[in-house]
């Protein structure tokens, strides 16, 4: 079966196992650190809650079966010693069955988490990473060459990546199509990064040629992928270097970084090895059976992405099976011009004054806050509740699930609540109101840098939630 595999990508596919582990290992350590607070018993959307609504067949988990903080800290932290064997290239120590296994467990870990997860983890990286993971399974290791169907498997991924998110773009705002987007996004994007204001600060006309470069890589570029060697491996390249491009430019959790690692899959890097690829030992026909059926599998679940693709109506970031196998992807169809950011603050008052004086700012980790605060990289570590944090600045029925029930924890201090924060202006007791309001924030010109040392301007929009205390009804905020 000389045809099944191609012993010149061992080092493509190490290279991308070995990136795959990493991101694994960050993904389960975001769900270790931030699981109490977001959707443990005493969270903001408690898993226990969602999964007696939920049946099985929508949203398969093992916390379907039973759900405590400590089976979810063993999962998580079980998936991070996991990954991070997995890293050390465990896999390659056992047999090519057990191998397969060894992959097998974080995906399933890590899908039982994204199914309770709700909207903290509705995001398409999660869905990338499960289908990315499960592919990843039926490469093997060092007992079968590289299976040249599971190769081709990972390319489609990419290429809907790719090509889904240029679609978008052209589909959907018009300032992709007269290349001005890039005017807006780096100021207005989720999550900014410390070299943001920067990018921002690019001439017009590079920005123009910047979009233009992006429709290339994501609307040409992935068909090319397809192509033989060594074109597909340019091709490939070229897209490594657009996602660094981003990586440098935002935070994007681990979005830009699986690109980067479905990319490396598809290049050829035999040239580099320093000699010929290695003999591999007779593909088992067990094997070669696995791995034929799930690219039939692949393939009839692809109808529904690919019939999205086409459509005018093209939908991003979804997924149209429980285990998400193969999902539509894609990314700021739409740019947003003016960058609206939810200030929460706190006061020890016992009536909150109107003029502002006694109330103090909760610091955020990643999201704008301090004017005065340069933004740090975080990305590919996910800070989940500041991304949904820029979700409520866009309006706030994003926010109206769970705003509420953050606000009640920081009226008792809770820990896991203020360990999320990166600053919290009431150490030593926990307010008696708490508000949050509405700003406009912009960066700074050059000059206004230099006189005030700021990388922001805001300006007061509107209340976004009034004065709350612990026996205001939950539902008073607006």
């Amino acid at each position: 079966m000389e045809w099944f595999t191609d012993s010149g990508y061992w080092l493509a596919r190490l290279i991308f196992q070995r990136a795959l582990a990493a991101l694994y290992l960050v993904a389960f350590l975001t769900a270790a650190l931030q699981f109490r607070a977001l959707i443990g018993e005493r969270g903001m959307l408690p898993v226990p809650r969602f999964v007696a609504r939920v049946p099985w067949r929508r949203a398969p988990s093992l916390f379907q079966l039973r759900y405590s903080d400590r089976l979810f800290a063993v999962t998580a932290w079980t998936g991070v010693l996991w990954s991070a064997a997995l890293l050390a290239g465990v896999d390659g120590l056992v047999p090519l069955w057990a191998a397969m296994l060894l992959w097998l467990v974080p995906w399933a870990l890590y899908l039982s988490i994204v199914n309770v997860g709700q909207t903290w983890y509705a995001f398409g990286w999660e869905s990338l990473l499960l289908e990315v993971g499960f592919l990843a399974v039926f490469l093997g290791n060092d007992e079968a060459g590289p299976p040249v169907l599971v190769l081709f498997l990972l390319r489609w991924v990419l290429f809907r990546v790719e090509f889904g998110a240029g679609l978008i773009k052209m589909r959907g705002d018009r300032c992709w199509r007269d290349l001005t987007c890039l005017y807006y996004h780096h100021e207005t994007q989720p999550m900014p990064g410390p070299l943001s204001w920067f990018f921002h600060h690019l001439p017009r006309p590079l920005h123009r040629v910047e979009t233009a470069a992006n429709h290339v890589t994501q609307l040409g570029v992935p068909f090319v992928l397809f192509t033989p060697q060594p074109v597909a491996s340019y091709a490939a390249g070229l897209m490594v270097l657009t996602q660094l491009w981003l990586i440098l430019s935002g935070n994007f959790s681990w979005l830009n970084w699986i690109t980067v690692t479905l990319a490396l899959s598809a290049i050829d890097w035999s040239p580099l090895s320093g000699g010929p690829p290695p003999a591999f030992p007779a593909v088992p026909l067990w094997y070669a059976v696995v791995v034929t059926a799930v690219t039939c599998g692949v393939a009839g679940l692809s109808y529904h992405p690919v019939r999205n693709l086409l459509s005018r109506r093209q939908v991003m970031n979804t997924s149209f099976d429980p285990l998400h196998l193969v999902n539509t992807y894609g990314a700021f169809g739409s740019i947003g011009r003016v960058r609206t950011e939810v200030v929460v603050e706190g006061t020890n008052a016992r009536v909150p004054s109107a003029d502002g004086s006694a109330w103090r700012e909760y610091g955020f980790k990643g999201k704008p806050g301090d004017v005065r605060r340069l933004p740090r990289q975080f990305a590919p570590y996910h800070l989940r509740l500041d991304w949904l944090m820029w979700f409520a600045g866009l309006s706030p029925a994003y926010a109206r699930p769970w705003f509420g029930p953050l606000l009640e924890r920081l009226l008792t201090n809770d820990r896991d609540t203020l360990r999320l924060l990166g600053h919290n202006p009431f150490p030593d007791e926990p307010p008696t109101y708490v508000r949050a309001r509405l700003y406009r924030y912009r960066y700074t010109t050059w000059r206004e840098l230099r006189q005030t040392g700021a990388w922001w301007h805001r300006t007061y929009v509107r209340e976004f939630w009034p004065p709350t205390r612990l026996d205001t009804p939950a539902d008073h905020g607006r």
